[in-house]
């Protein structure tokens, strides 16, 4: 009977294999390896079933450790020293444009970044907002972003007009 456990071995890694299909974690895989190569060891005469166990544990578990070591120095932010910013936490520092003009005692505009429109007040010590302006996301206080201007016009209104030829 040992002797043909690494048919079951085989069956075992076909179905952690395919059982990865259907999650997210990338570790079934691993254990599927792992159980191949206990068949692999069984079918080239290991009749020792603890023997085919070790060798599915080490498989398995060495190959699930350099994997996560892999994807921690290749693929993570964290060893640069960034971070992943998203949504509101990723706004400081993008260009939009203003799409109302300030209003109100406190200069209260709006502002398309991204495509999403902000209320926007002006930074400490900058003029009113005027529709068309270029201007940058300094922070982000709740539902309301602050901005400053970013120097010139923008760039849809700069038109370059063939010059004419006497």
């Amino acid at each position: 009977m040992s002797e043909w456990f690494w048919v079951l071995w085989c069956i075992l890694g076909a179905i952690l294999i395919v059982a990865e299909i259907f999650t997210s974690g990338f570790v079934l895989l691993w254990f599927g390896i792992g159980a191949l190569a206990a068949a692999f060891a069984g079918f080239i005469g290991i009749d020792s079933l603890m023997i085919q166990f070790m060798i599915f544990a080490t498989v398995s578990v060495a190959l699930t450790a350099a994997s996560r070591t892999i994807f921690l120095n290749y693929f993570s932010r964290e060893r640069t020293g960034e971070s992943l910013r998203t949504g509101v936490d990723a706004l400081p520092g993008k260009v939009g444009t203003v799409v109302s003009s300030s209003r109100g005692a406190l200069h209260e505009g709006a502002v398309k970044v991204f495509g999403s429109t902000w209320t926007a007040y002006p930074a400490p010590g900058e003029p009113p907002l005027e529709a068309g302006e270029r201007v940058c996301v300094e922070s982000v206080e709740g539902a309301s972003i602050y901005v400053k201007r970013i120097g010139g016009e923008p760039d849809w209104r700069r038109r370059s007009l063939p010059e004419k030829e006497p």
